[in-house]
């Protein structure tokens, strides 16, 4: 039976998959993820009053960094000259009955005109300014925590489309 994970080589080895013969494709790929907070925190964003400046704008770049900078931190994905990078931010203000936190979700789509999918630069994107709405407001909000983090579609390729369906909450 043939290995089908295809980041190894005959021998068991990592290697970087050979995608020299595919075909050139438009590629589009969407990621979601959520940060829970208290919802202090989440006022304070909105009033544009976290010390560090413009939180969501700030991890809106970050973000869009993350994408560009995928194959730097990820050992195998191929380096990518992305046609696009859309972050997008979605507020939940009212707190969660059990747990009292408010959340942001954010949705990251990239698009790529090439042989290989953008799947791993959404996700990046996305953890890429989780990480930085953290950064940004660790300072009134250490107990901040990210779920849900994940590929919701994807479309192009080999492969064709692919598309999560999400319940109600998001989850």
């Amino acid at each position: 039976m043939e290995n089908p994970l295809t980041h190894f080589n005959a021998e068991g080895r990592a290697h970087m998959v050979d995608v020299s013969e595919k075909d050139v494709t438009q590629r589009v790929a969407t990621a979601q993820g959520t940060v829970y907070m208290q919802p202090s925190t989440l006022r304070l964003i909105d009033e544009g009053r976290i010390k560090k400046g413009d939180v969501l704008a700030v991890a809106q770049v970050a973000g869009i960094m993350g994408a560009k900078k995928t194959p730097e931190i990820i050992p195998m994905c191929h380096p990518l000259a992305l046609a696009s990078v859309d972050i997008g931010f979605s507020e939940n203000s009212e707190p969660d009955k059990k747990t009292g936190l408010c959340s942001i979700t954010i949705t990251a789509t990239v698009k790529v005109n090439g042989r290989t999918g953008v799947e791993m630069e959404a996700l990046t994107a996305v953890s890429t300014t989780a990480l930085t709405i953290y950064d940004m407001c660790k300072a009134v909000d250490k107990g901040m925590v990210f779920d849900n983090i994940g590929l919701v579609y994807k479309a192009g390729g080999k492969s064709g489309t692919f598309a999560r369906e999400l319940p109600e909450n998001g989850k």
